[in-house]
């Protein structure tokens, strides 16, 4: 019997759960051994380039570079913020034998970048969060209802560690 690999994005700011999610994307990849993971950040460009870099060091890099440009800064606070949204799940991608093809997205827009992302790299199923209550009219509003409407892709919606507006802890059965 013939199983199609299904090229998977899994789009996060680091509050997805990154077991249940390493677990689904094993269940649907087929024999593909390889998942995207991206996330989007906002880089504050103006807030970046007031600073002195002798005030504000990269945790990737302990060494000051008060000569860095602009766009130097730009691309280490996004690498800074993208490696801490992306990491959990790419560690339990690899604890289930996946590799991760990571991507770091600037935008303002988050479901636009990930809708584009999903595109570009020609994804059949696009992996994201919950963290609100979608029949909610505030939730109609969210990122993952943006994509979810905006998307001609399927997607997965993974509840968070906890719901924002009740605060319940969400029960994750695979």
């Amino acid at each position: 019997m013939y199983c199609r690999s299904v090229r998977i994005l899994v789009a996060t700011t680091g509050v997805l759960p990154a077991g249940p999610v390493a677990d689904f994307c094993k269940m649907l990849i087929g024999d593909r051994r390889e998942v995207t993971v991206m996330t989007v950040v906002r880089v504050p460009r103006s807030f970046l380039e007031s600073l002195d870099d002798n005030v504000r060091r990269s945790f990737l890099d302990d060494t000051p570079d008060s000569s860095a440009s602009a766009e130097e800064k730009a691309a280490r606070y996004l690498e800074e913020r993208g490696q801490r949204a992306v990491d959990p799940i790419c560690a339990a991608l690899a604890a289930v034998d996946i590799d991760a093809d990571v991507r770091f997205v600037e935008g303002d827009d988050p479901a636009e970048a990930i809708i584009q992302t999903a595109d570009a790299i020609d994804a059949d199923l696009v992996i994201l969060g919950a963290t609100r209550r979608l029949f909610t009219e505030e939730a109609w509003k969210s990122v993952s209802a943006r994509v979810m409407v905006n998307s001609k892709l399927p997607v997965l919606l993974v509840p968070g560690s906890r719901i924002e507006d009740t605060q319940e802890m969400p029960i994750i059965e695979l």
